[in-house]
């Protein structure tokens, strides 16, 4: 099966070697070229020179994008993809994108007789790495059967969230979990080491006890305590989503007051910290406003 790659980001070069292999026949393009030849040089793959050259022939085409607005591009840009695809072909979205714009490009391909699923994912560089990615795809069971064996070979929990758009919806709700998490174990730890806690003691009680979360249990002691902050998943992204979310929720005018003050809180995160910050790092804002460190 023939198969194009765009998108060779942290996430998405993790998720295309799982393709470089038989049964697939792997063609890439990145926006860096020569991220596309590194990655070519250490799989079996060929690069494209552009992304219509990449999708032209494929039975499947897989883009990894920080955001729709980027997917919209690589469709309509300079070389793009939208009259390039194949009758029958189908696009795979696992871009962390916003259903409305993923249901206008399903739209979109639908009338040229391409498919479109999206299908974001969760489980950061480790499960992309191991090929076990949890998938939270959206679309027609009908059409996921075709590229089920491309899904399953990078992701181990594969789940059917509803129609075009619920893939995007879920995974944007669970990073606004996320950042809901992020933030309010930072300000509880806040409070503690005012209170003379030690925060190593406190992270004890707390992950053996109701407030645990990812973020108490395996975030703050890796990389807050330690001061480490890995560079895995870019805090820009991660406002992007719980923006997303947001939005959502106004347009289904749904109440719910703590994720847009979340968003809120991660759009001056940004801004103090920079668009290079680590998610994780949104606690830097929290402790710099209470005058300490968490560690």
């Amino acid at each position: 099966m023939k198969i194009a790659f765009i998108g060779l980001g942290d996430i998405g070069a993790l998720i295309a070697s799982h393709l470089a292999r038989e049964p697939f026949e792997l063609t890439v393009w990145n926006r860096t070229t020569a991220k596309a030849e590194e990655f070519a040089r250490n799989h079996k793959a060929s690069v494209a020179t552009n992304p219509a050259e990449a999708v032209r022939d494929a039975a499947a085409v897989i883009t990894c994008l920080p955001s729709s607005v980027e997917v919209e591009a690589v469709l309509h840009g300079e070389n793009g993809i939208i009259d390039a695809m194949r009758k029958g072909s189908v696009l795979i979205d696992c871009t962390s994108g916003d259903p409305p714009t993923s249901r206008s490009i399903a739209a979109e391909l639908g009338g040229r007789g391409v498919e479109f699923i999206d299908a974001p994912v969760s489980g950061g560089t480790t499960a992309a790495r191991a090929g076990t990615l949890t998938v939270m795809w959206g679309g027609e069971i009908t059409v996921f059967e075709r590229v089920r064996l491309v899904v399953e070979a990078f992701g181990k929990k594969i789940v059917h969230a509803g129609p075009v758009g619920s893939g995007d919806a879920l995974k944007a709700v669970n990073n606004a979990l996320l950042a809901v998490h992020i933030l309010s174990a930072a300000e509880g730890l806040a409070i503690l080491v005012k209170a003379g806690v030690d925060p190593k003691v406190a992270l004890d009680v707390i992950n053996a006890s109701s407030g645990r979360s990812n973020s108490s249990e395996n975030l703050i002691p890796q990389r807050v305590l330690t001061r480490a902050f890995p560079r895995t998943f870019r805090l820009a992204l991660l406002e992007k989503d719980i923006a997303i979310a947001a939005v959502m929720a106004e347009d289904l005018e749904a109440n719910t007051p703590l994720i847009s003050l979340t968003a809120e809180r991660f759009h001056q995160a940004r801004e103090k910290l920079g668009e290079n910050a680590d998610h994780v790092e949104a606690v830097k804002m929290v402790e710099q406003e209470n005058g300490l460190e968490i560690k």
